[in-house]
């Protein structure tokens, strides 16, 4: 089931993410060609700042052209590794530092087209402090309990798929 790699080509090359092109040989012999979105991956927070509580973020999402409800999430800094970025982005985006930080998967968020790997944290134990947003980040962080969440996932309010992923897994996993 897999493809060979024949040749490959970059056709963008961005700050955040690049595009490539992949001539690769499929398992019955034929050629094709793979467009690929490279991204550094990125880590995201199940933030429990009391039980039965979570932190979820709202923010203006450019290409989704709204206002989204996720948890706290961003993209590693070149050589940082997942356990260091979870900390750092969970005391950017809301403030909180957490004395515990478990790693609970790590899963792609679009296979079909992008190789971004997402590393899912709990953080528990938490205490709060300031905010350290970056200058091009405009968030607003509140604190939701588990009945909220499950009417605002029955509404259909909850969007994101990192958010989705880890609130199912915590509904399942209290």
């Amino acid at each position: 089931m897999e493809e060979r790699m024949l040749g490959r080509e970059y056709v963008y090359k961005g700050r955040v993410v690049s595009l490539r092109v992949d001539d690769v040989e499929l398992p019955n012999g034929k050629e094709t060609a793979r467009e690929v979105v490279e991204h550094p991956g990125a880590v995201a927070i199940l933030a429990h700042p009391k039980p039965d509580t979570v932190l979820l973020v709202r923010q203006f999402r450019y290409a989704a052209g709204e206002e989204l409800l996720e948890i706290p999430a961003g993209k590693l800094d070149p050589e940082e590794l997942p356990d260091a970025a979870a900390a750092r982005e969970l005391r950017e985006e809301t403030g909180y530092r957490a004395e515990r930080l478990t790693w609970l998967m790590t899963y792609y968020s679009t296979p079909g087209f992008s190789n971004e790997r997402l590393y899912l944290y709990r953080a528990t134990d938490m205490r709060q402090g300031a905010v350290e947003l970056d200058e091009d980040e405009f968030v607003e962080c509140s604190a939701y309990g588990r009945v909220e969440v499950e009417a605002m996932l029955g509404a259909g309010l909850i969007r994101d798929a990192k958010t989705l992923v880890a609130l199912l897994w915590w509904l399942n996993h209290p």
